[in-house]
């Protein structure tokens, strides 16, 4: 399939942006304000010169470049407003956001265009014609004037959408503003040079020579342009015919998975975006499970019939597939979608993927806590959990106990976030470790018969334990480094016992310090067994 780019020129975007702002939305306003001259305004060297010019302007003899005080003395009802580029910008990339509905590949040109990589795509909107003529007149609806070509090439599609002989909205035939992939060197050949996007100094030096058309460079060998022009002649040549590839770099990563929706009518209620949600998920879904693949991010975008787009996202701590359960994630944050005038499409991209390969079914069936098949429903109810509160407090904010090493055991734990998985250190099973282990040693009264023998019975809270079975010592020193409290005696050690008293309760219980005749021994308790 041959490449087809769609360029967008919009000549008086500036103006426009302004226009819109101060209309507030309302478009009878907005055509109102535009029909007046109007021009922003910046300083160069001393001077305040136009920025831009609105159509109204433009058609009074203004353009960027004049000073103001020449402009006015032409045009003494001129309105000038100080220019402001990091609107511009703001407002040209939410318009490349809005262009994510026709496709992901979508770049800003310039002050003001667009292009887009609409390969494979045009037969969504009825053609590049159709495609064409609904996003001039979407534009023209937002209160953008708005030039389009298609073309095989972003080069080619730019010279036309700038200096030939654009699609401008309705009334004009697209025909005009889609070119062939076999006619793009006769399309280009009566342009002028400067839709190459050359310099002035390059474009001026063209013109002295009487090249002042794409068409009469064809003849020109490459490094004679090169030679007295420079390197860029040539390079924006072969780049517009296709004889050189030009790479779009989209302002949003193409998704790996993505489906998307257009809606007849606009909806507008949260019943009627979860059941498009619905089908969504089981296109993108599918698609991982055919790539072996899961979702660790999900992102919902909403564009709206006023040009704004609204994005929800969320994540997973491991790769999923599952449908219902990134479906109940949404289902948190639906009610802040604001639909405003009416959803016109709704996209959905997992932004982010990992490899999931399928997993055996165990006799159980079920589930896997990661949303591989097999596993039991305990791991994914743990998964699910995980994920929900995730979405609510972030995933950074969630976090599960690990394997620290350390001779100590209140050390010997760590808290590490639920993604990444914690590293593949285990716990020991032998010997056995107690079920809750207290987050400071609690002192007790114990009795035992000599010092180094596990106690007959300890007093916790003002009950009387009787042991009658025990198991140890396990001698546990701190690391050299870590200094203890003076609660463990000299140099820290500790003398564990596991004990059960007459009920049946398991406790762990430890004595701080060596024996020492001149005091008398100090119990804790550290832990309870299950």
């Amino acid at each position: 399939m041959s490449r087809r780019i769609l360029a967008l020129w919009l000549p008086t975007f500036a103006t426009d942006r302004l226009c819109r702002v101060r209309a507030g939305g309302d478009a009878g306003r907005a055509a109102t304000l535009r029909a007046r001259p109007l021009a922003t305004t910046l300083a160069d060297r001393g001077r305040l010169v136009l920025a831009a010019v609105n159509a109204a302007a433009a058609g009074e003899g203004l353009a960027p470049g004049l000073t103001v005080a020449d402009a006015r003395a032409r045009l003494p009802g001129l309105a000038t407003v100080a220019a402001a580029p990091d609107a511009d910008a703001r407002a040209l990339a939410g318009l490349a956001d809005w262009c994510g509905r026709y496709t992901p590949w979508v770049a800003t040109c310039g002050d003001a265009g667009l292009v887009l990589d609409v390969t494979g795509c045009a037969h969504l909107f009825g053609g590049e014609a159709g495609l064409l003529t609904d996003a001039a007149t979407r534009l023209a609806r937002f209160g953008y004037a708005a030039r389009g070509a298609v073309a095989g090439t972003p080069a080619a599609a730019w010279a036309i959408a700038t200096v030939g002989q654009a699609y401008t909205g309705p009334g004009t035939a697209p025909g005009a503003a889609i070119v062939a992939p076999e006619a793009l060197a006769a399309a280009l050949a009566p342009l002028p040079v400067a839709g190459l996007r050359l310099d002035a100094a390059a474009a001026a030096g063209l013109d002295r020579l009487g090249l002042r058309r794409i068409g009469d460079l064809y003849g020109v060998p490459p490094a004679t342009l090169a030679r007295r022009f420079g390197p860029a002649v040539p390079r924006r040549l072969d780049q517009a015919l296709g004889r050189r590839g030009e790479p779009i770099s989209p302002r949003r990563t193409p998704p790996a998975h993505a489906a998307r929706i257009a809606f007849a009518e606009p909806i507008a209620r949260t019943a009627d975006v979860a059941a498009a949600l619905d089908r969504l998920l089981a296109q993108v879904c599918a698609g991982l499970e055919q790539a072996g693949q899961g979702g660790r991010r999900f992102q919902l975008a909403a564009y709206r019939v006023d040009g704004a787009v609204q994005r929800l996202e969320v994540g997973t701590a491991g790769p999923t597939r599952r449908p219902a359960h990134v479906r109940r994630l949404f289902d948190e944050r639906l009610d802040r979608l604001d639909a405003g005038f009416g959803i016109e499409v709704l996209a959905l991209a997992v932004t982010a993927v990992e490899p999931l390969a399928p997993a055996q079914l165990g006799l159980a069936g079920g589930t896997g806590t990661d949303g591989r098949e097999g596993g039991g429903d305990d791991g994914t109810a743990l998964a699910e959990l995980v994920d929900r509160l995730g979405n609510r407090i972030g995933l950074d904010a969630v976090f599960r106990p690990v394997p620290y090493q350390s001779h100590l055991p209140e050390a010997a734990v760590a808290a590490a976030p639920v993604a990444p998985p914690p590293p593949a250190l285990l716990w020991p099973a032998d010997p056995p470790r107690p079920l809750r282990l207290l987050p400071v040693p609690w002192p007790v009264e114990a009795v035992a018969p000599v010092p180094d023998d596990p106690p007959v019975l300890f007093r916790w809270r003002g009950i009387v334990h009787r042991v009658v079975r025990a198991d140890g010592p396990e001698r546990l020193a701190p690391e050299w480094w870590r200094p203890l409290p003076d609660r463990d005696g000299k140099d820290g050690v500790r003398d564990y016992y596991r004990v059960e008293d007459s009920n049946g309760r398991r406790f762990w219980l430890y004595r701080a310090g060596l024996y020492d005749p001149a005091r008398p021994p100090r119990w804790f308790l550290h832990g309870l067994f299950a």
